[in-house]
């Protein structure tokens, strides 16, 4: 479970998260929307580590990041597969090299056994054969492909993206969609989704979170919100569906 409690940060003057609660409940898949600056990357990087409230807190399971010890916060990080928005592949290492890079710094140096991880991966984000290609080989989707079987490798209990379809064509930002959306069932994680296209969120989320100037706005279905007559989110959402 990830709990996050009257979460608030700022830069210099600029107040960018106002007081966020919220509770992802395991094996939840909760998309958070909203305009560019409100908000959504801060939030992820807080409960990443990457960055830590002003005031309020985030516990992963349990464990409050901003009080955790090094070691421990290294921990949690073991458990989150992350999915960039531009796949943040190496270039100079292959596929196989891009994939397995997680488990060899974690310890693991047997060939045989990295391989068939790789393998595995690959065949699970429908990609095959590839181990041995560049980054720079790959269309933009298929790198993206290539991060969510990185992200995948580790066994994580929490799946994060971060703009998964930003960048790609319609026909492959769909392919996308299904591929994330068939995971999530078939795969036992709690995922997070930080996105602003609502053809996303339709097609993967159960619940939608809607942050508007640093505070949630909205809290709960895609349904529910694309069928609002609330004159924001009806903006909003006409922005992105029409």
């Amino acid at each position: 479970m990830i709990q996050i409690n009257e979460l608030k940060k700022s830069f210099g003057t600029k107040q960018v998260l106002r007081g966020i609660d919220l509770t992802i409940k395991e094996g939840e898949t909760v998309a958070i929307i909203g305009e560019s600056g409100c908000g959504k990357s801060v939030l992820l990087k807080h409960m990443i580590g990457l960055l830590f409230p002003d005031e309020g807190s985030v516990l992963i399971d349990g464990l409050e990041i901003s009080a955790a010890h090094e070691r421990d916060i290294f921990a949690i990080r073991r458990q989150i597969g992350f999915l960039f928005q531009n796949a943040a592949l190496f270039d100079s290492m292959t596929v196989y090299e891009n994939i397995t890079l997680g488990l060899w710094e974690g310890g693991i140096r047997d060939q045989k056994q990295l391989h068939e991880i790789a393998k595995t991966k690959l065949d699970l984000v429908g990609l095959h054969g590839i181990e041995d290609r560049s980054p720079s080989e790959l269309s933009g989707g298929m790198r993206k492909r290539v991060g969510l079987a990185r992200a995948l490798a580790m066994e994580p209990k929490y799946m994060f993206y971060d703009e998964p379809t930003t960048g790609l064509d319609p026909v492959t930002s769909n392919q996308i969609d299904n591929l994330i959306a068939n995971l999530t069932h078939r795969l036992p994680v709690t995922s997070l989704i930080v996105t602003h296209d609502l053809f996303t969120v339709r097609n993967i989320a159960n619940r939608v979170v809607y942050i508007v100037e640093g505070k949630i706005y909205f809290d709960g279905t895609p349904d529910a919100l694309i069928e609002s007559d609330d004159l924001m989110i009806s903006r909003f959402v006409n922005r992105f569906i029409k």
